[in-house]
């Protein structure tokens, strides 16, 4: 009676990690290319303030109304960069309402250029609490001395 011992083989527990170390370096080096690429606004010179931080809630949503020096509005709803389009006040007004009867939570910023026309200012915030806009803030940069 011969018996035949065989030898269990244990299953390999181990993940080989290489091949996704591998893939990680790879994404890193994209985003770090990519990161400064991206403009998130339009080129705005911000007057300067001499005003606390706005405790920005980041589980809301914001929406950013931008005016230039020229008097053109934008509007940040998705396109950033250059593949914004400036926007008549009337269609700031409509979309605005649109955004906030759809999310009355999302907080409005207004960005204005510091050479921008007072009364292209007041106009469009006249507009924005038309469109139900309770409480605009400004987007504004700190100052350098006072």
């Amino acid at each position: 009676m011969d018996t035949i011992v065989r030898k269990k083989r244990k299953p390999m527990s181990e993940i080989n990690v290489v091949p996704y170390i591998d893939v990680m370096l790879v994404l890193l080096i994209v985003f770090m290319v990519t990161a400064p690429m991206l403009n998130q606004g339009i080129e705005v010179d911000l007057p300067q303030a001499n005003n606390e931080p706005l405790e920005i809630d980041e589980n809301f949503e914001t929406l950013v109304v931008s005016i230039t020096a020229a008097g053109e509005y934008y509007l940040s709803v998705g396109a950033t960069g250059d593949e914004r389009q400036s926007v008549t006040l009337e269609t700031v007004g409509e979309q605005v309402s649109r955004i906030v009867n759809a999310n009355p939570d999302i907080q409005v910023l207004v960005e204005g250029d510091t050479a921008a026309d007072w009364g292209a200012m007041i106009t469009l915030i006249t507009t924005l609490n038309a469109a139900g806009v309770v409480n605009p803030n400004f987007i504004t940069q700190p100052m350098d001395s006072l």
